[in-house]
């Protein structure tokens, strides 16, 4: 079967209830996608289908060679897609942690860490953050992240000594799927590398600040021994909001809980008398530069869910306008047939 991609028992049994099943479909997992074409693992082999709406990591019924059915997703991760429209784009689907890589030197970016937490969160999986190349880092940094990082693992790790290694692998379940996410040259290349004790995925060569080089091209999932499935993605230029609110409130817990004692419950924290969040933040108990980060995270999601909406009502009037252009067409044929 595909037990060695995560499937797992609460699969199977949605499985045997599916009809396909009796029909003689196989369940088969997507590997690798290149545009419209799915990369499918079927118990040890690969077959190569082509399939819209596919990401790395979805679960598909297949005949195993001209059609596939994507199964329900149990998570999704998902961002604003690069082109800056209303369309939002799936990195992975069916993860069980979000491994968020972020390189300790020169400096972590707090900024870069909320928003992939704000995305993690969202999708349904388990946060966790990784601080890449301790040992090149001139302090521990480990709690600047865990000031931002609430409910969530913050491990400092470093490939190249093996230190925090074994502690993050401890996380880390072989049942289970987890996908890589971060900035390009963050290391997670040479993170997997170490965890797996192989090189499974190819690496670029350090440049003289510290950075490394961009060599993930394409998202792709691996099975590692021992480790669980890998999905590696490319490196995130941009972090872009989606129109889903679900990640603000776990990202940022200290704000809200602050936003719970304003006078207003409608309190926007800009100017309003009573408001619990600005007092916060003038008397020092709130970091005015995550504040800022929450009010732009915020302002981000506002604006794409505004802009799904927008785009959601003119493809519905564009709809009605085809029904109804088809309707007089058919009618206008029946009225020639009939001498009308």
């Amino acid at each position: 079967m595909t037990t060695d991609l995560g499937w797992d028992v609460q699969r199977q049994e949605a499985w045997d209830k599916d009809p396909l099943s009796i029909a003689g479909a196989v369940p088969g997992r997507v590997v690798r996608v290149e545009r419209t074409t799915a990369h499918i693992r079927i118990a040890g082999d690969t077959v190569t289908i082509h399939a819209a709406d596919l990401v790395v990591g979805d679960w598909v019924a297949t005949d195993g060679s001209t059609w596939a059915r994507r199964l329900p997703r149990r998570t999704q991760l998902t961002r604003q897609s690069s082109d800056r429209t209303s369309n939002e784009q799936a990195l992975a689907a069916n993860v069980d942690a979000v491994i968020i890589v972020e390189p300790s030197s020169p400096t972590p970016s707090l900024r870069r860490i909320e928003r992939m937490l704000t995305l993690a969160w969202a999708s349904g999986a388990r946060p966790v953050v990784v601080l890449t190349k301790k040992d090149l880092a001139e302090r521990d940094v480990t709690d600047d992240a865990a000031a931002v990082a609430f409910g969530v693992e913050v491990l400092s790790v470093s490939s190249a000594t093996g230190e925090g290694l074994d502690a993050l692998a401890g996380l880390l379940d072989p049942d289970q799927t987890f996908v890589l996410i971060g900035p390009s040259g963050a290391g997670k290349s040479s993170l997997v590398n170490a965890l797996a004790g192989a090189d499974i995925l190819s690496t670029g060569e350090v440049r003289p600040d510290g950075r490394g080089r961009h060599t993930t091209t394409r998202r792709e999932l691996i099975a590692i021994d021992g480790l669980g499935c890998l999905i590696d993605t490319p490196g995130i230029r941009a972090v872009g909001m989606t129109a889903s609110e679900e990640g603000v409130g776990a990202t940022f817990e200290d704000i809200l809980s602050f936003a719970h004692q304003c006078r207003f419950n409608d309190c926007a924290h800009e100017f309003e008398p009573g408001c619990a969040v600005m007092d916060a933040v003038e008397d020092g108990s709130l970091d005015p530069e995550r504040f800022s980060s929450y009010k732009r995270i915020e302002r981000e999601i506002s604006h794409q869910r505004r802009r799904k909406e927008a785009h959601s009502r003119s493809d519905e009037r564009l709809d009605t306008k085809g029904r109804r252009t088809a309707v007089r067409v058919v009618m206008t044929a029946k009225g020639r047939r009939t001498g009308r």
